[in-house]
């Protein structure tokens, strides 16, 4: 069995509204509580449920970007992954982004600052990394060092779904053992979102990574990931391979409705 690489225990997630008053009483509003499973070294798993059921609160949890309302989760038993969160872990959000000015070359580096100082900035090796993550995600322009590829165009001349890719290439060039995507494939034609699930799912199985994505491609995610986290709204997940769960009955249960024959 290959190392527990994401783990919880009785993992409460939501937010905290503290108001708009400084004397205001704080109130906790909970999305999902009890949550306690195991990812492991090597998998990719792809998290399913309805809109509002927590999935993406629980990527921004297990990312450190909101705190756990009450619970626990760890990231890796290897205690040198500790040392800096950003060697940990990188996350791909869904939301829509703008930077003015910034080349795409300047935003895949970004995922190279956890190894650099501000003195050295990026070396050969670094830059070898940028253009082969590039690549990756299905960018195969002219070598960066031309500067007539796609690296030094302005990010914002991109359209949605090349800027989502671009940034799946930031990820990738951040080298971290866990990467946590938000609906990766949202922007995406249906060519690329194969493309993109494919690679997320060779990264797992041949550099040992833990690949957890949010989606809601239900029919790429029932192929191609390891294992299935299903949410269901206040209801806690279920961790399963996607034929355990159909067996279950657990997605009409999480959804509401049997997804598998919507005609009836």
């Amino acid at each position: 069995m290959s190392n527990v690489s994401i783990s919880t225990n009785k993992l409460t997630i939501g937010y905290v509204d503290r108001g708009r008053k400084p004397s205001a009483v704080s109130r906790q509003k909970i999305v999902q509580a009890d949550l306690t499973f195991s990812l492991y070294e090597g998998e990719m798993v792809c998290m399913l449920g309805p809109n509002g059921c927590g999935k993406s609160t629980l990527l921004r949890t297990l990312a450190g970007l909101q705190p756990a309302l009450e619970g626990s989760y760890q990231l890796s038993s290897n205690s040198d992954l500790h040392q800096k969160a950003e060697k940990s872990v990188a996350l791909v959000l869904t939301e829509r982004m703008s930077m003015e000015n910034t080349t795409v070359h300047d935003v895949v580096a970004m995922g190279r600052y956890p190894y650099t100082s501000f003195l050295d900035g990026l070396s050969d090796e670094d830059e070898r990394i940028i253009e082969a993550s590039l690549e990756h995600v299905g960018f195969s322009s002219p070598s960066l060092e031309g500067r007539d590829g796609v690296g030094f165009s302005f990010f914002n001349a991109h359209s949605d779904g090349e800027k989502q890719r671009i940034l799946i290439a930031k990820a990738l060039a951040q080298q971290t053992p866990i990467i946590l995507l938000d609906e990766p494939t949202a922007h995406l034609d249906l060519p690329h979102r194969i493309l993109v699930l494919r690679l997320l799912r060779q990264l797992a199985h041949e550099q040992g990574k833990t690949v957890l994505i949010s989606t809601h491609e239900l029919d790429l995610a029932l192929t191609l990931s390891d294992r299935i986290l299903l949410m269901t709204p206040g209801k806690g997940v279920q961790l399963d391979t996607a034929e355990e769960l159909k067996k279950k009955d657990a997605f009409t249960s999480a959804f509401g409705m049997d997804i598998f024959h919507p005609l009836g």
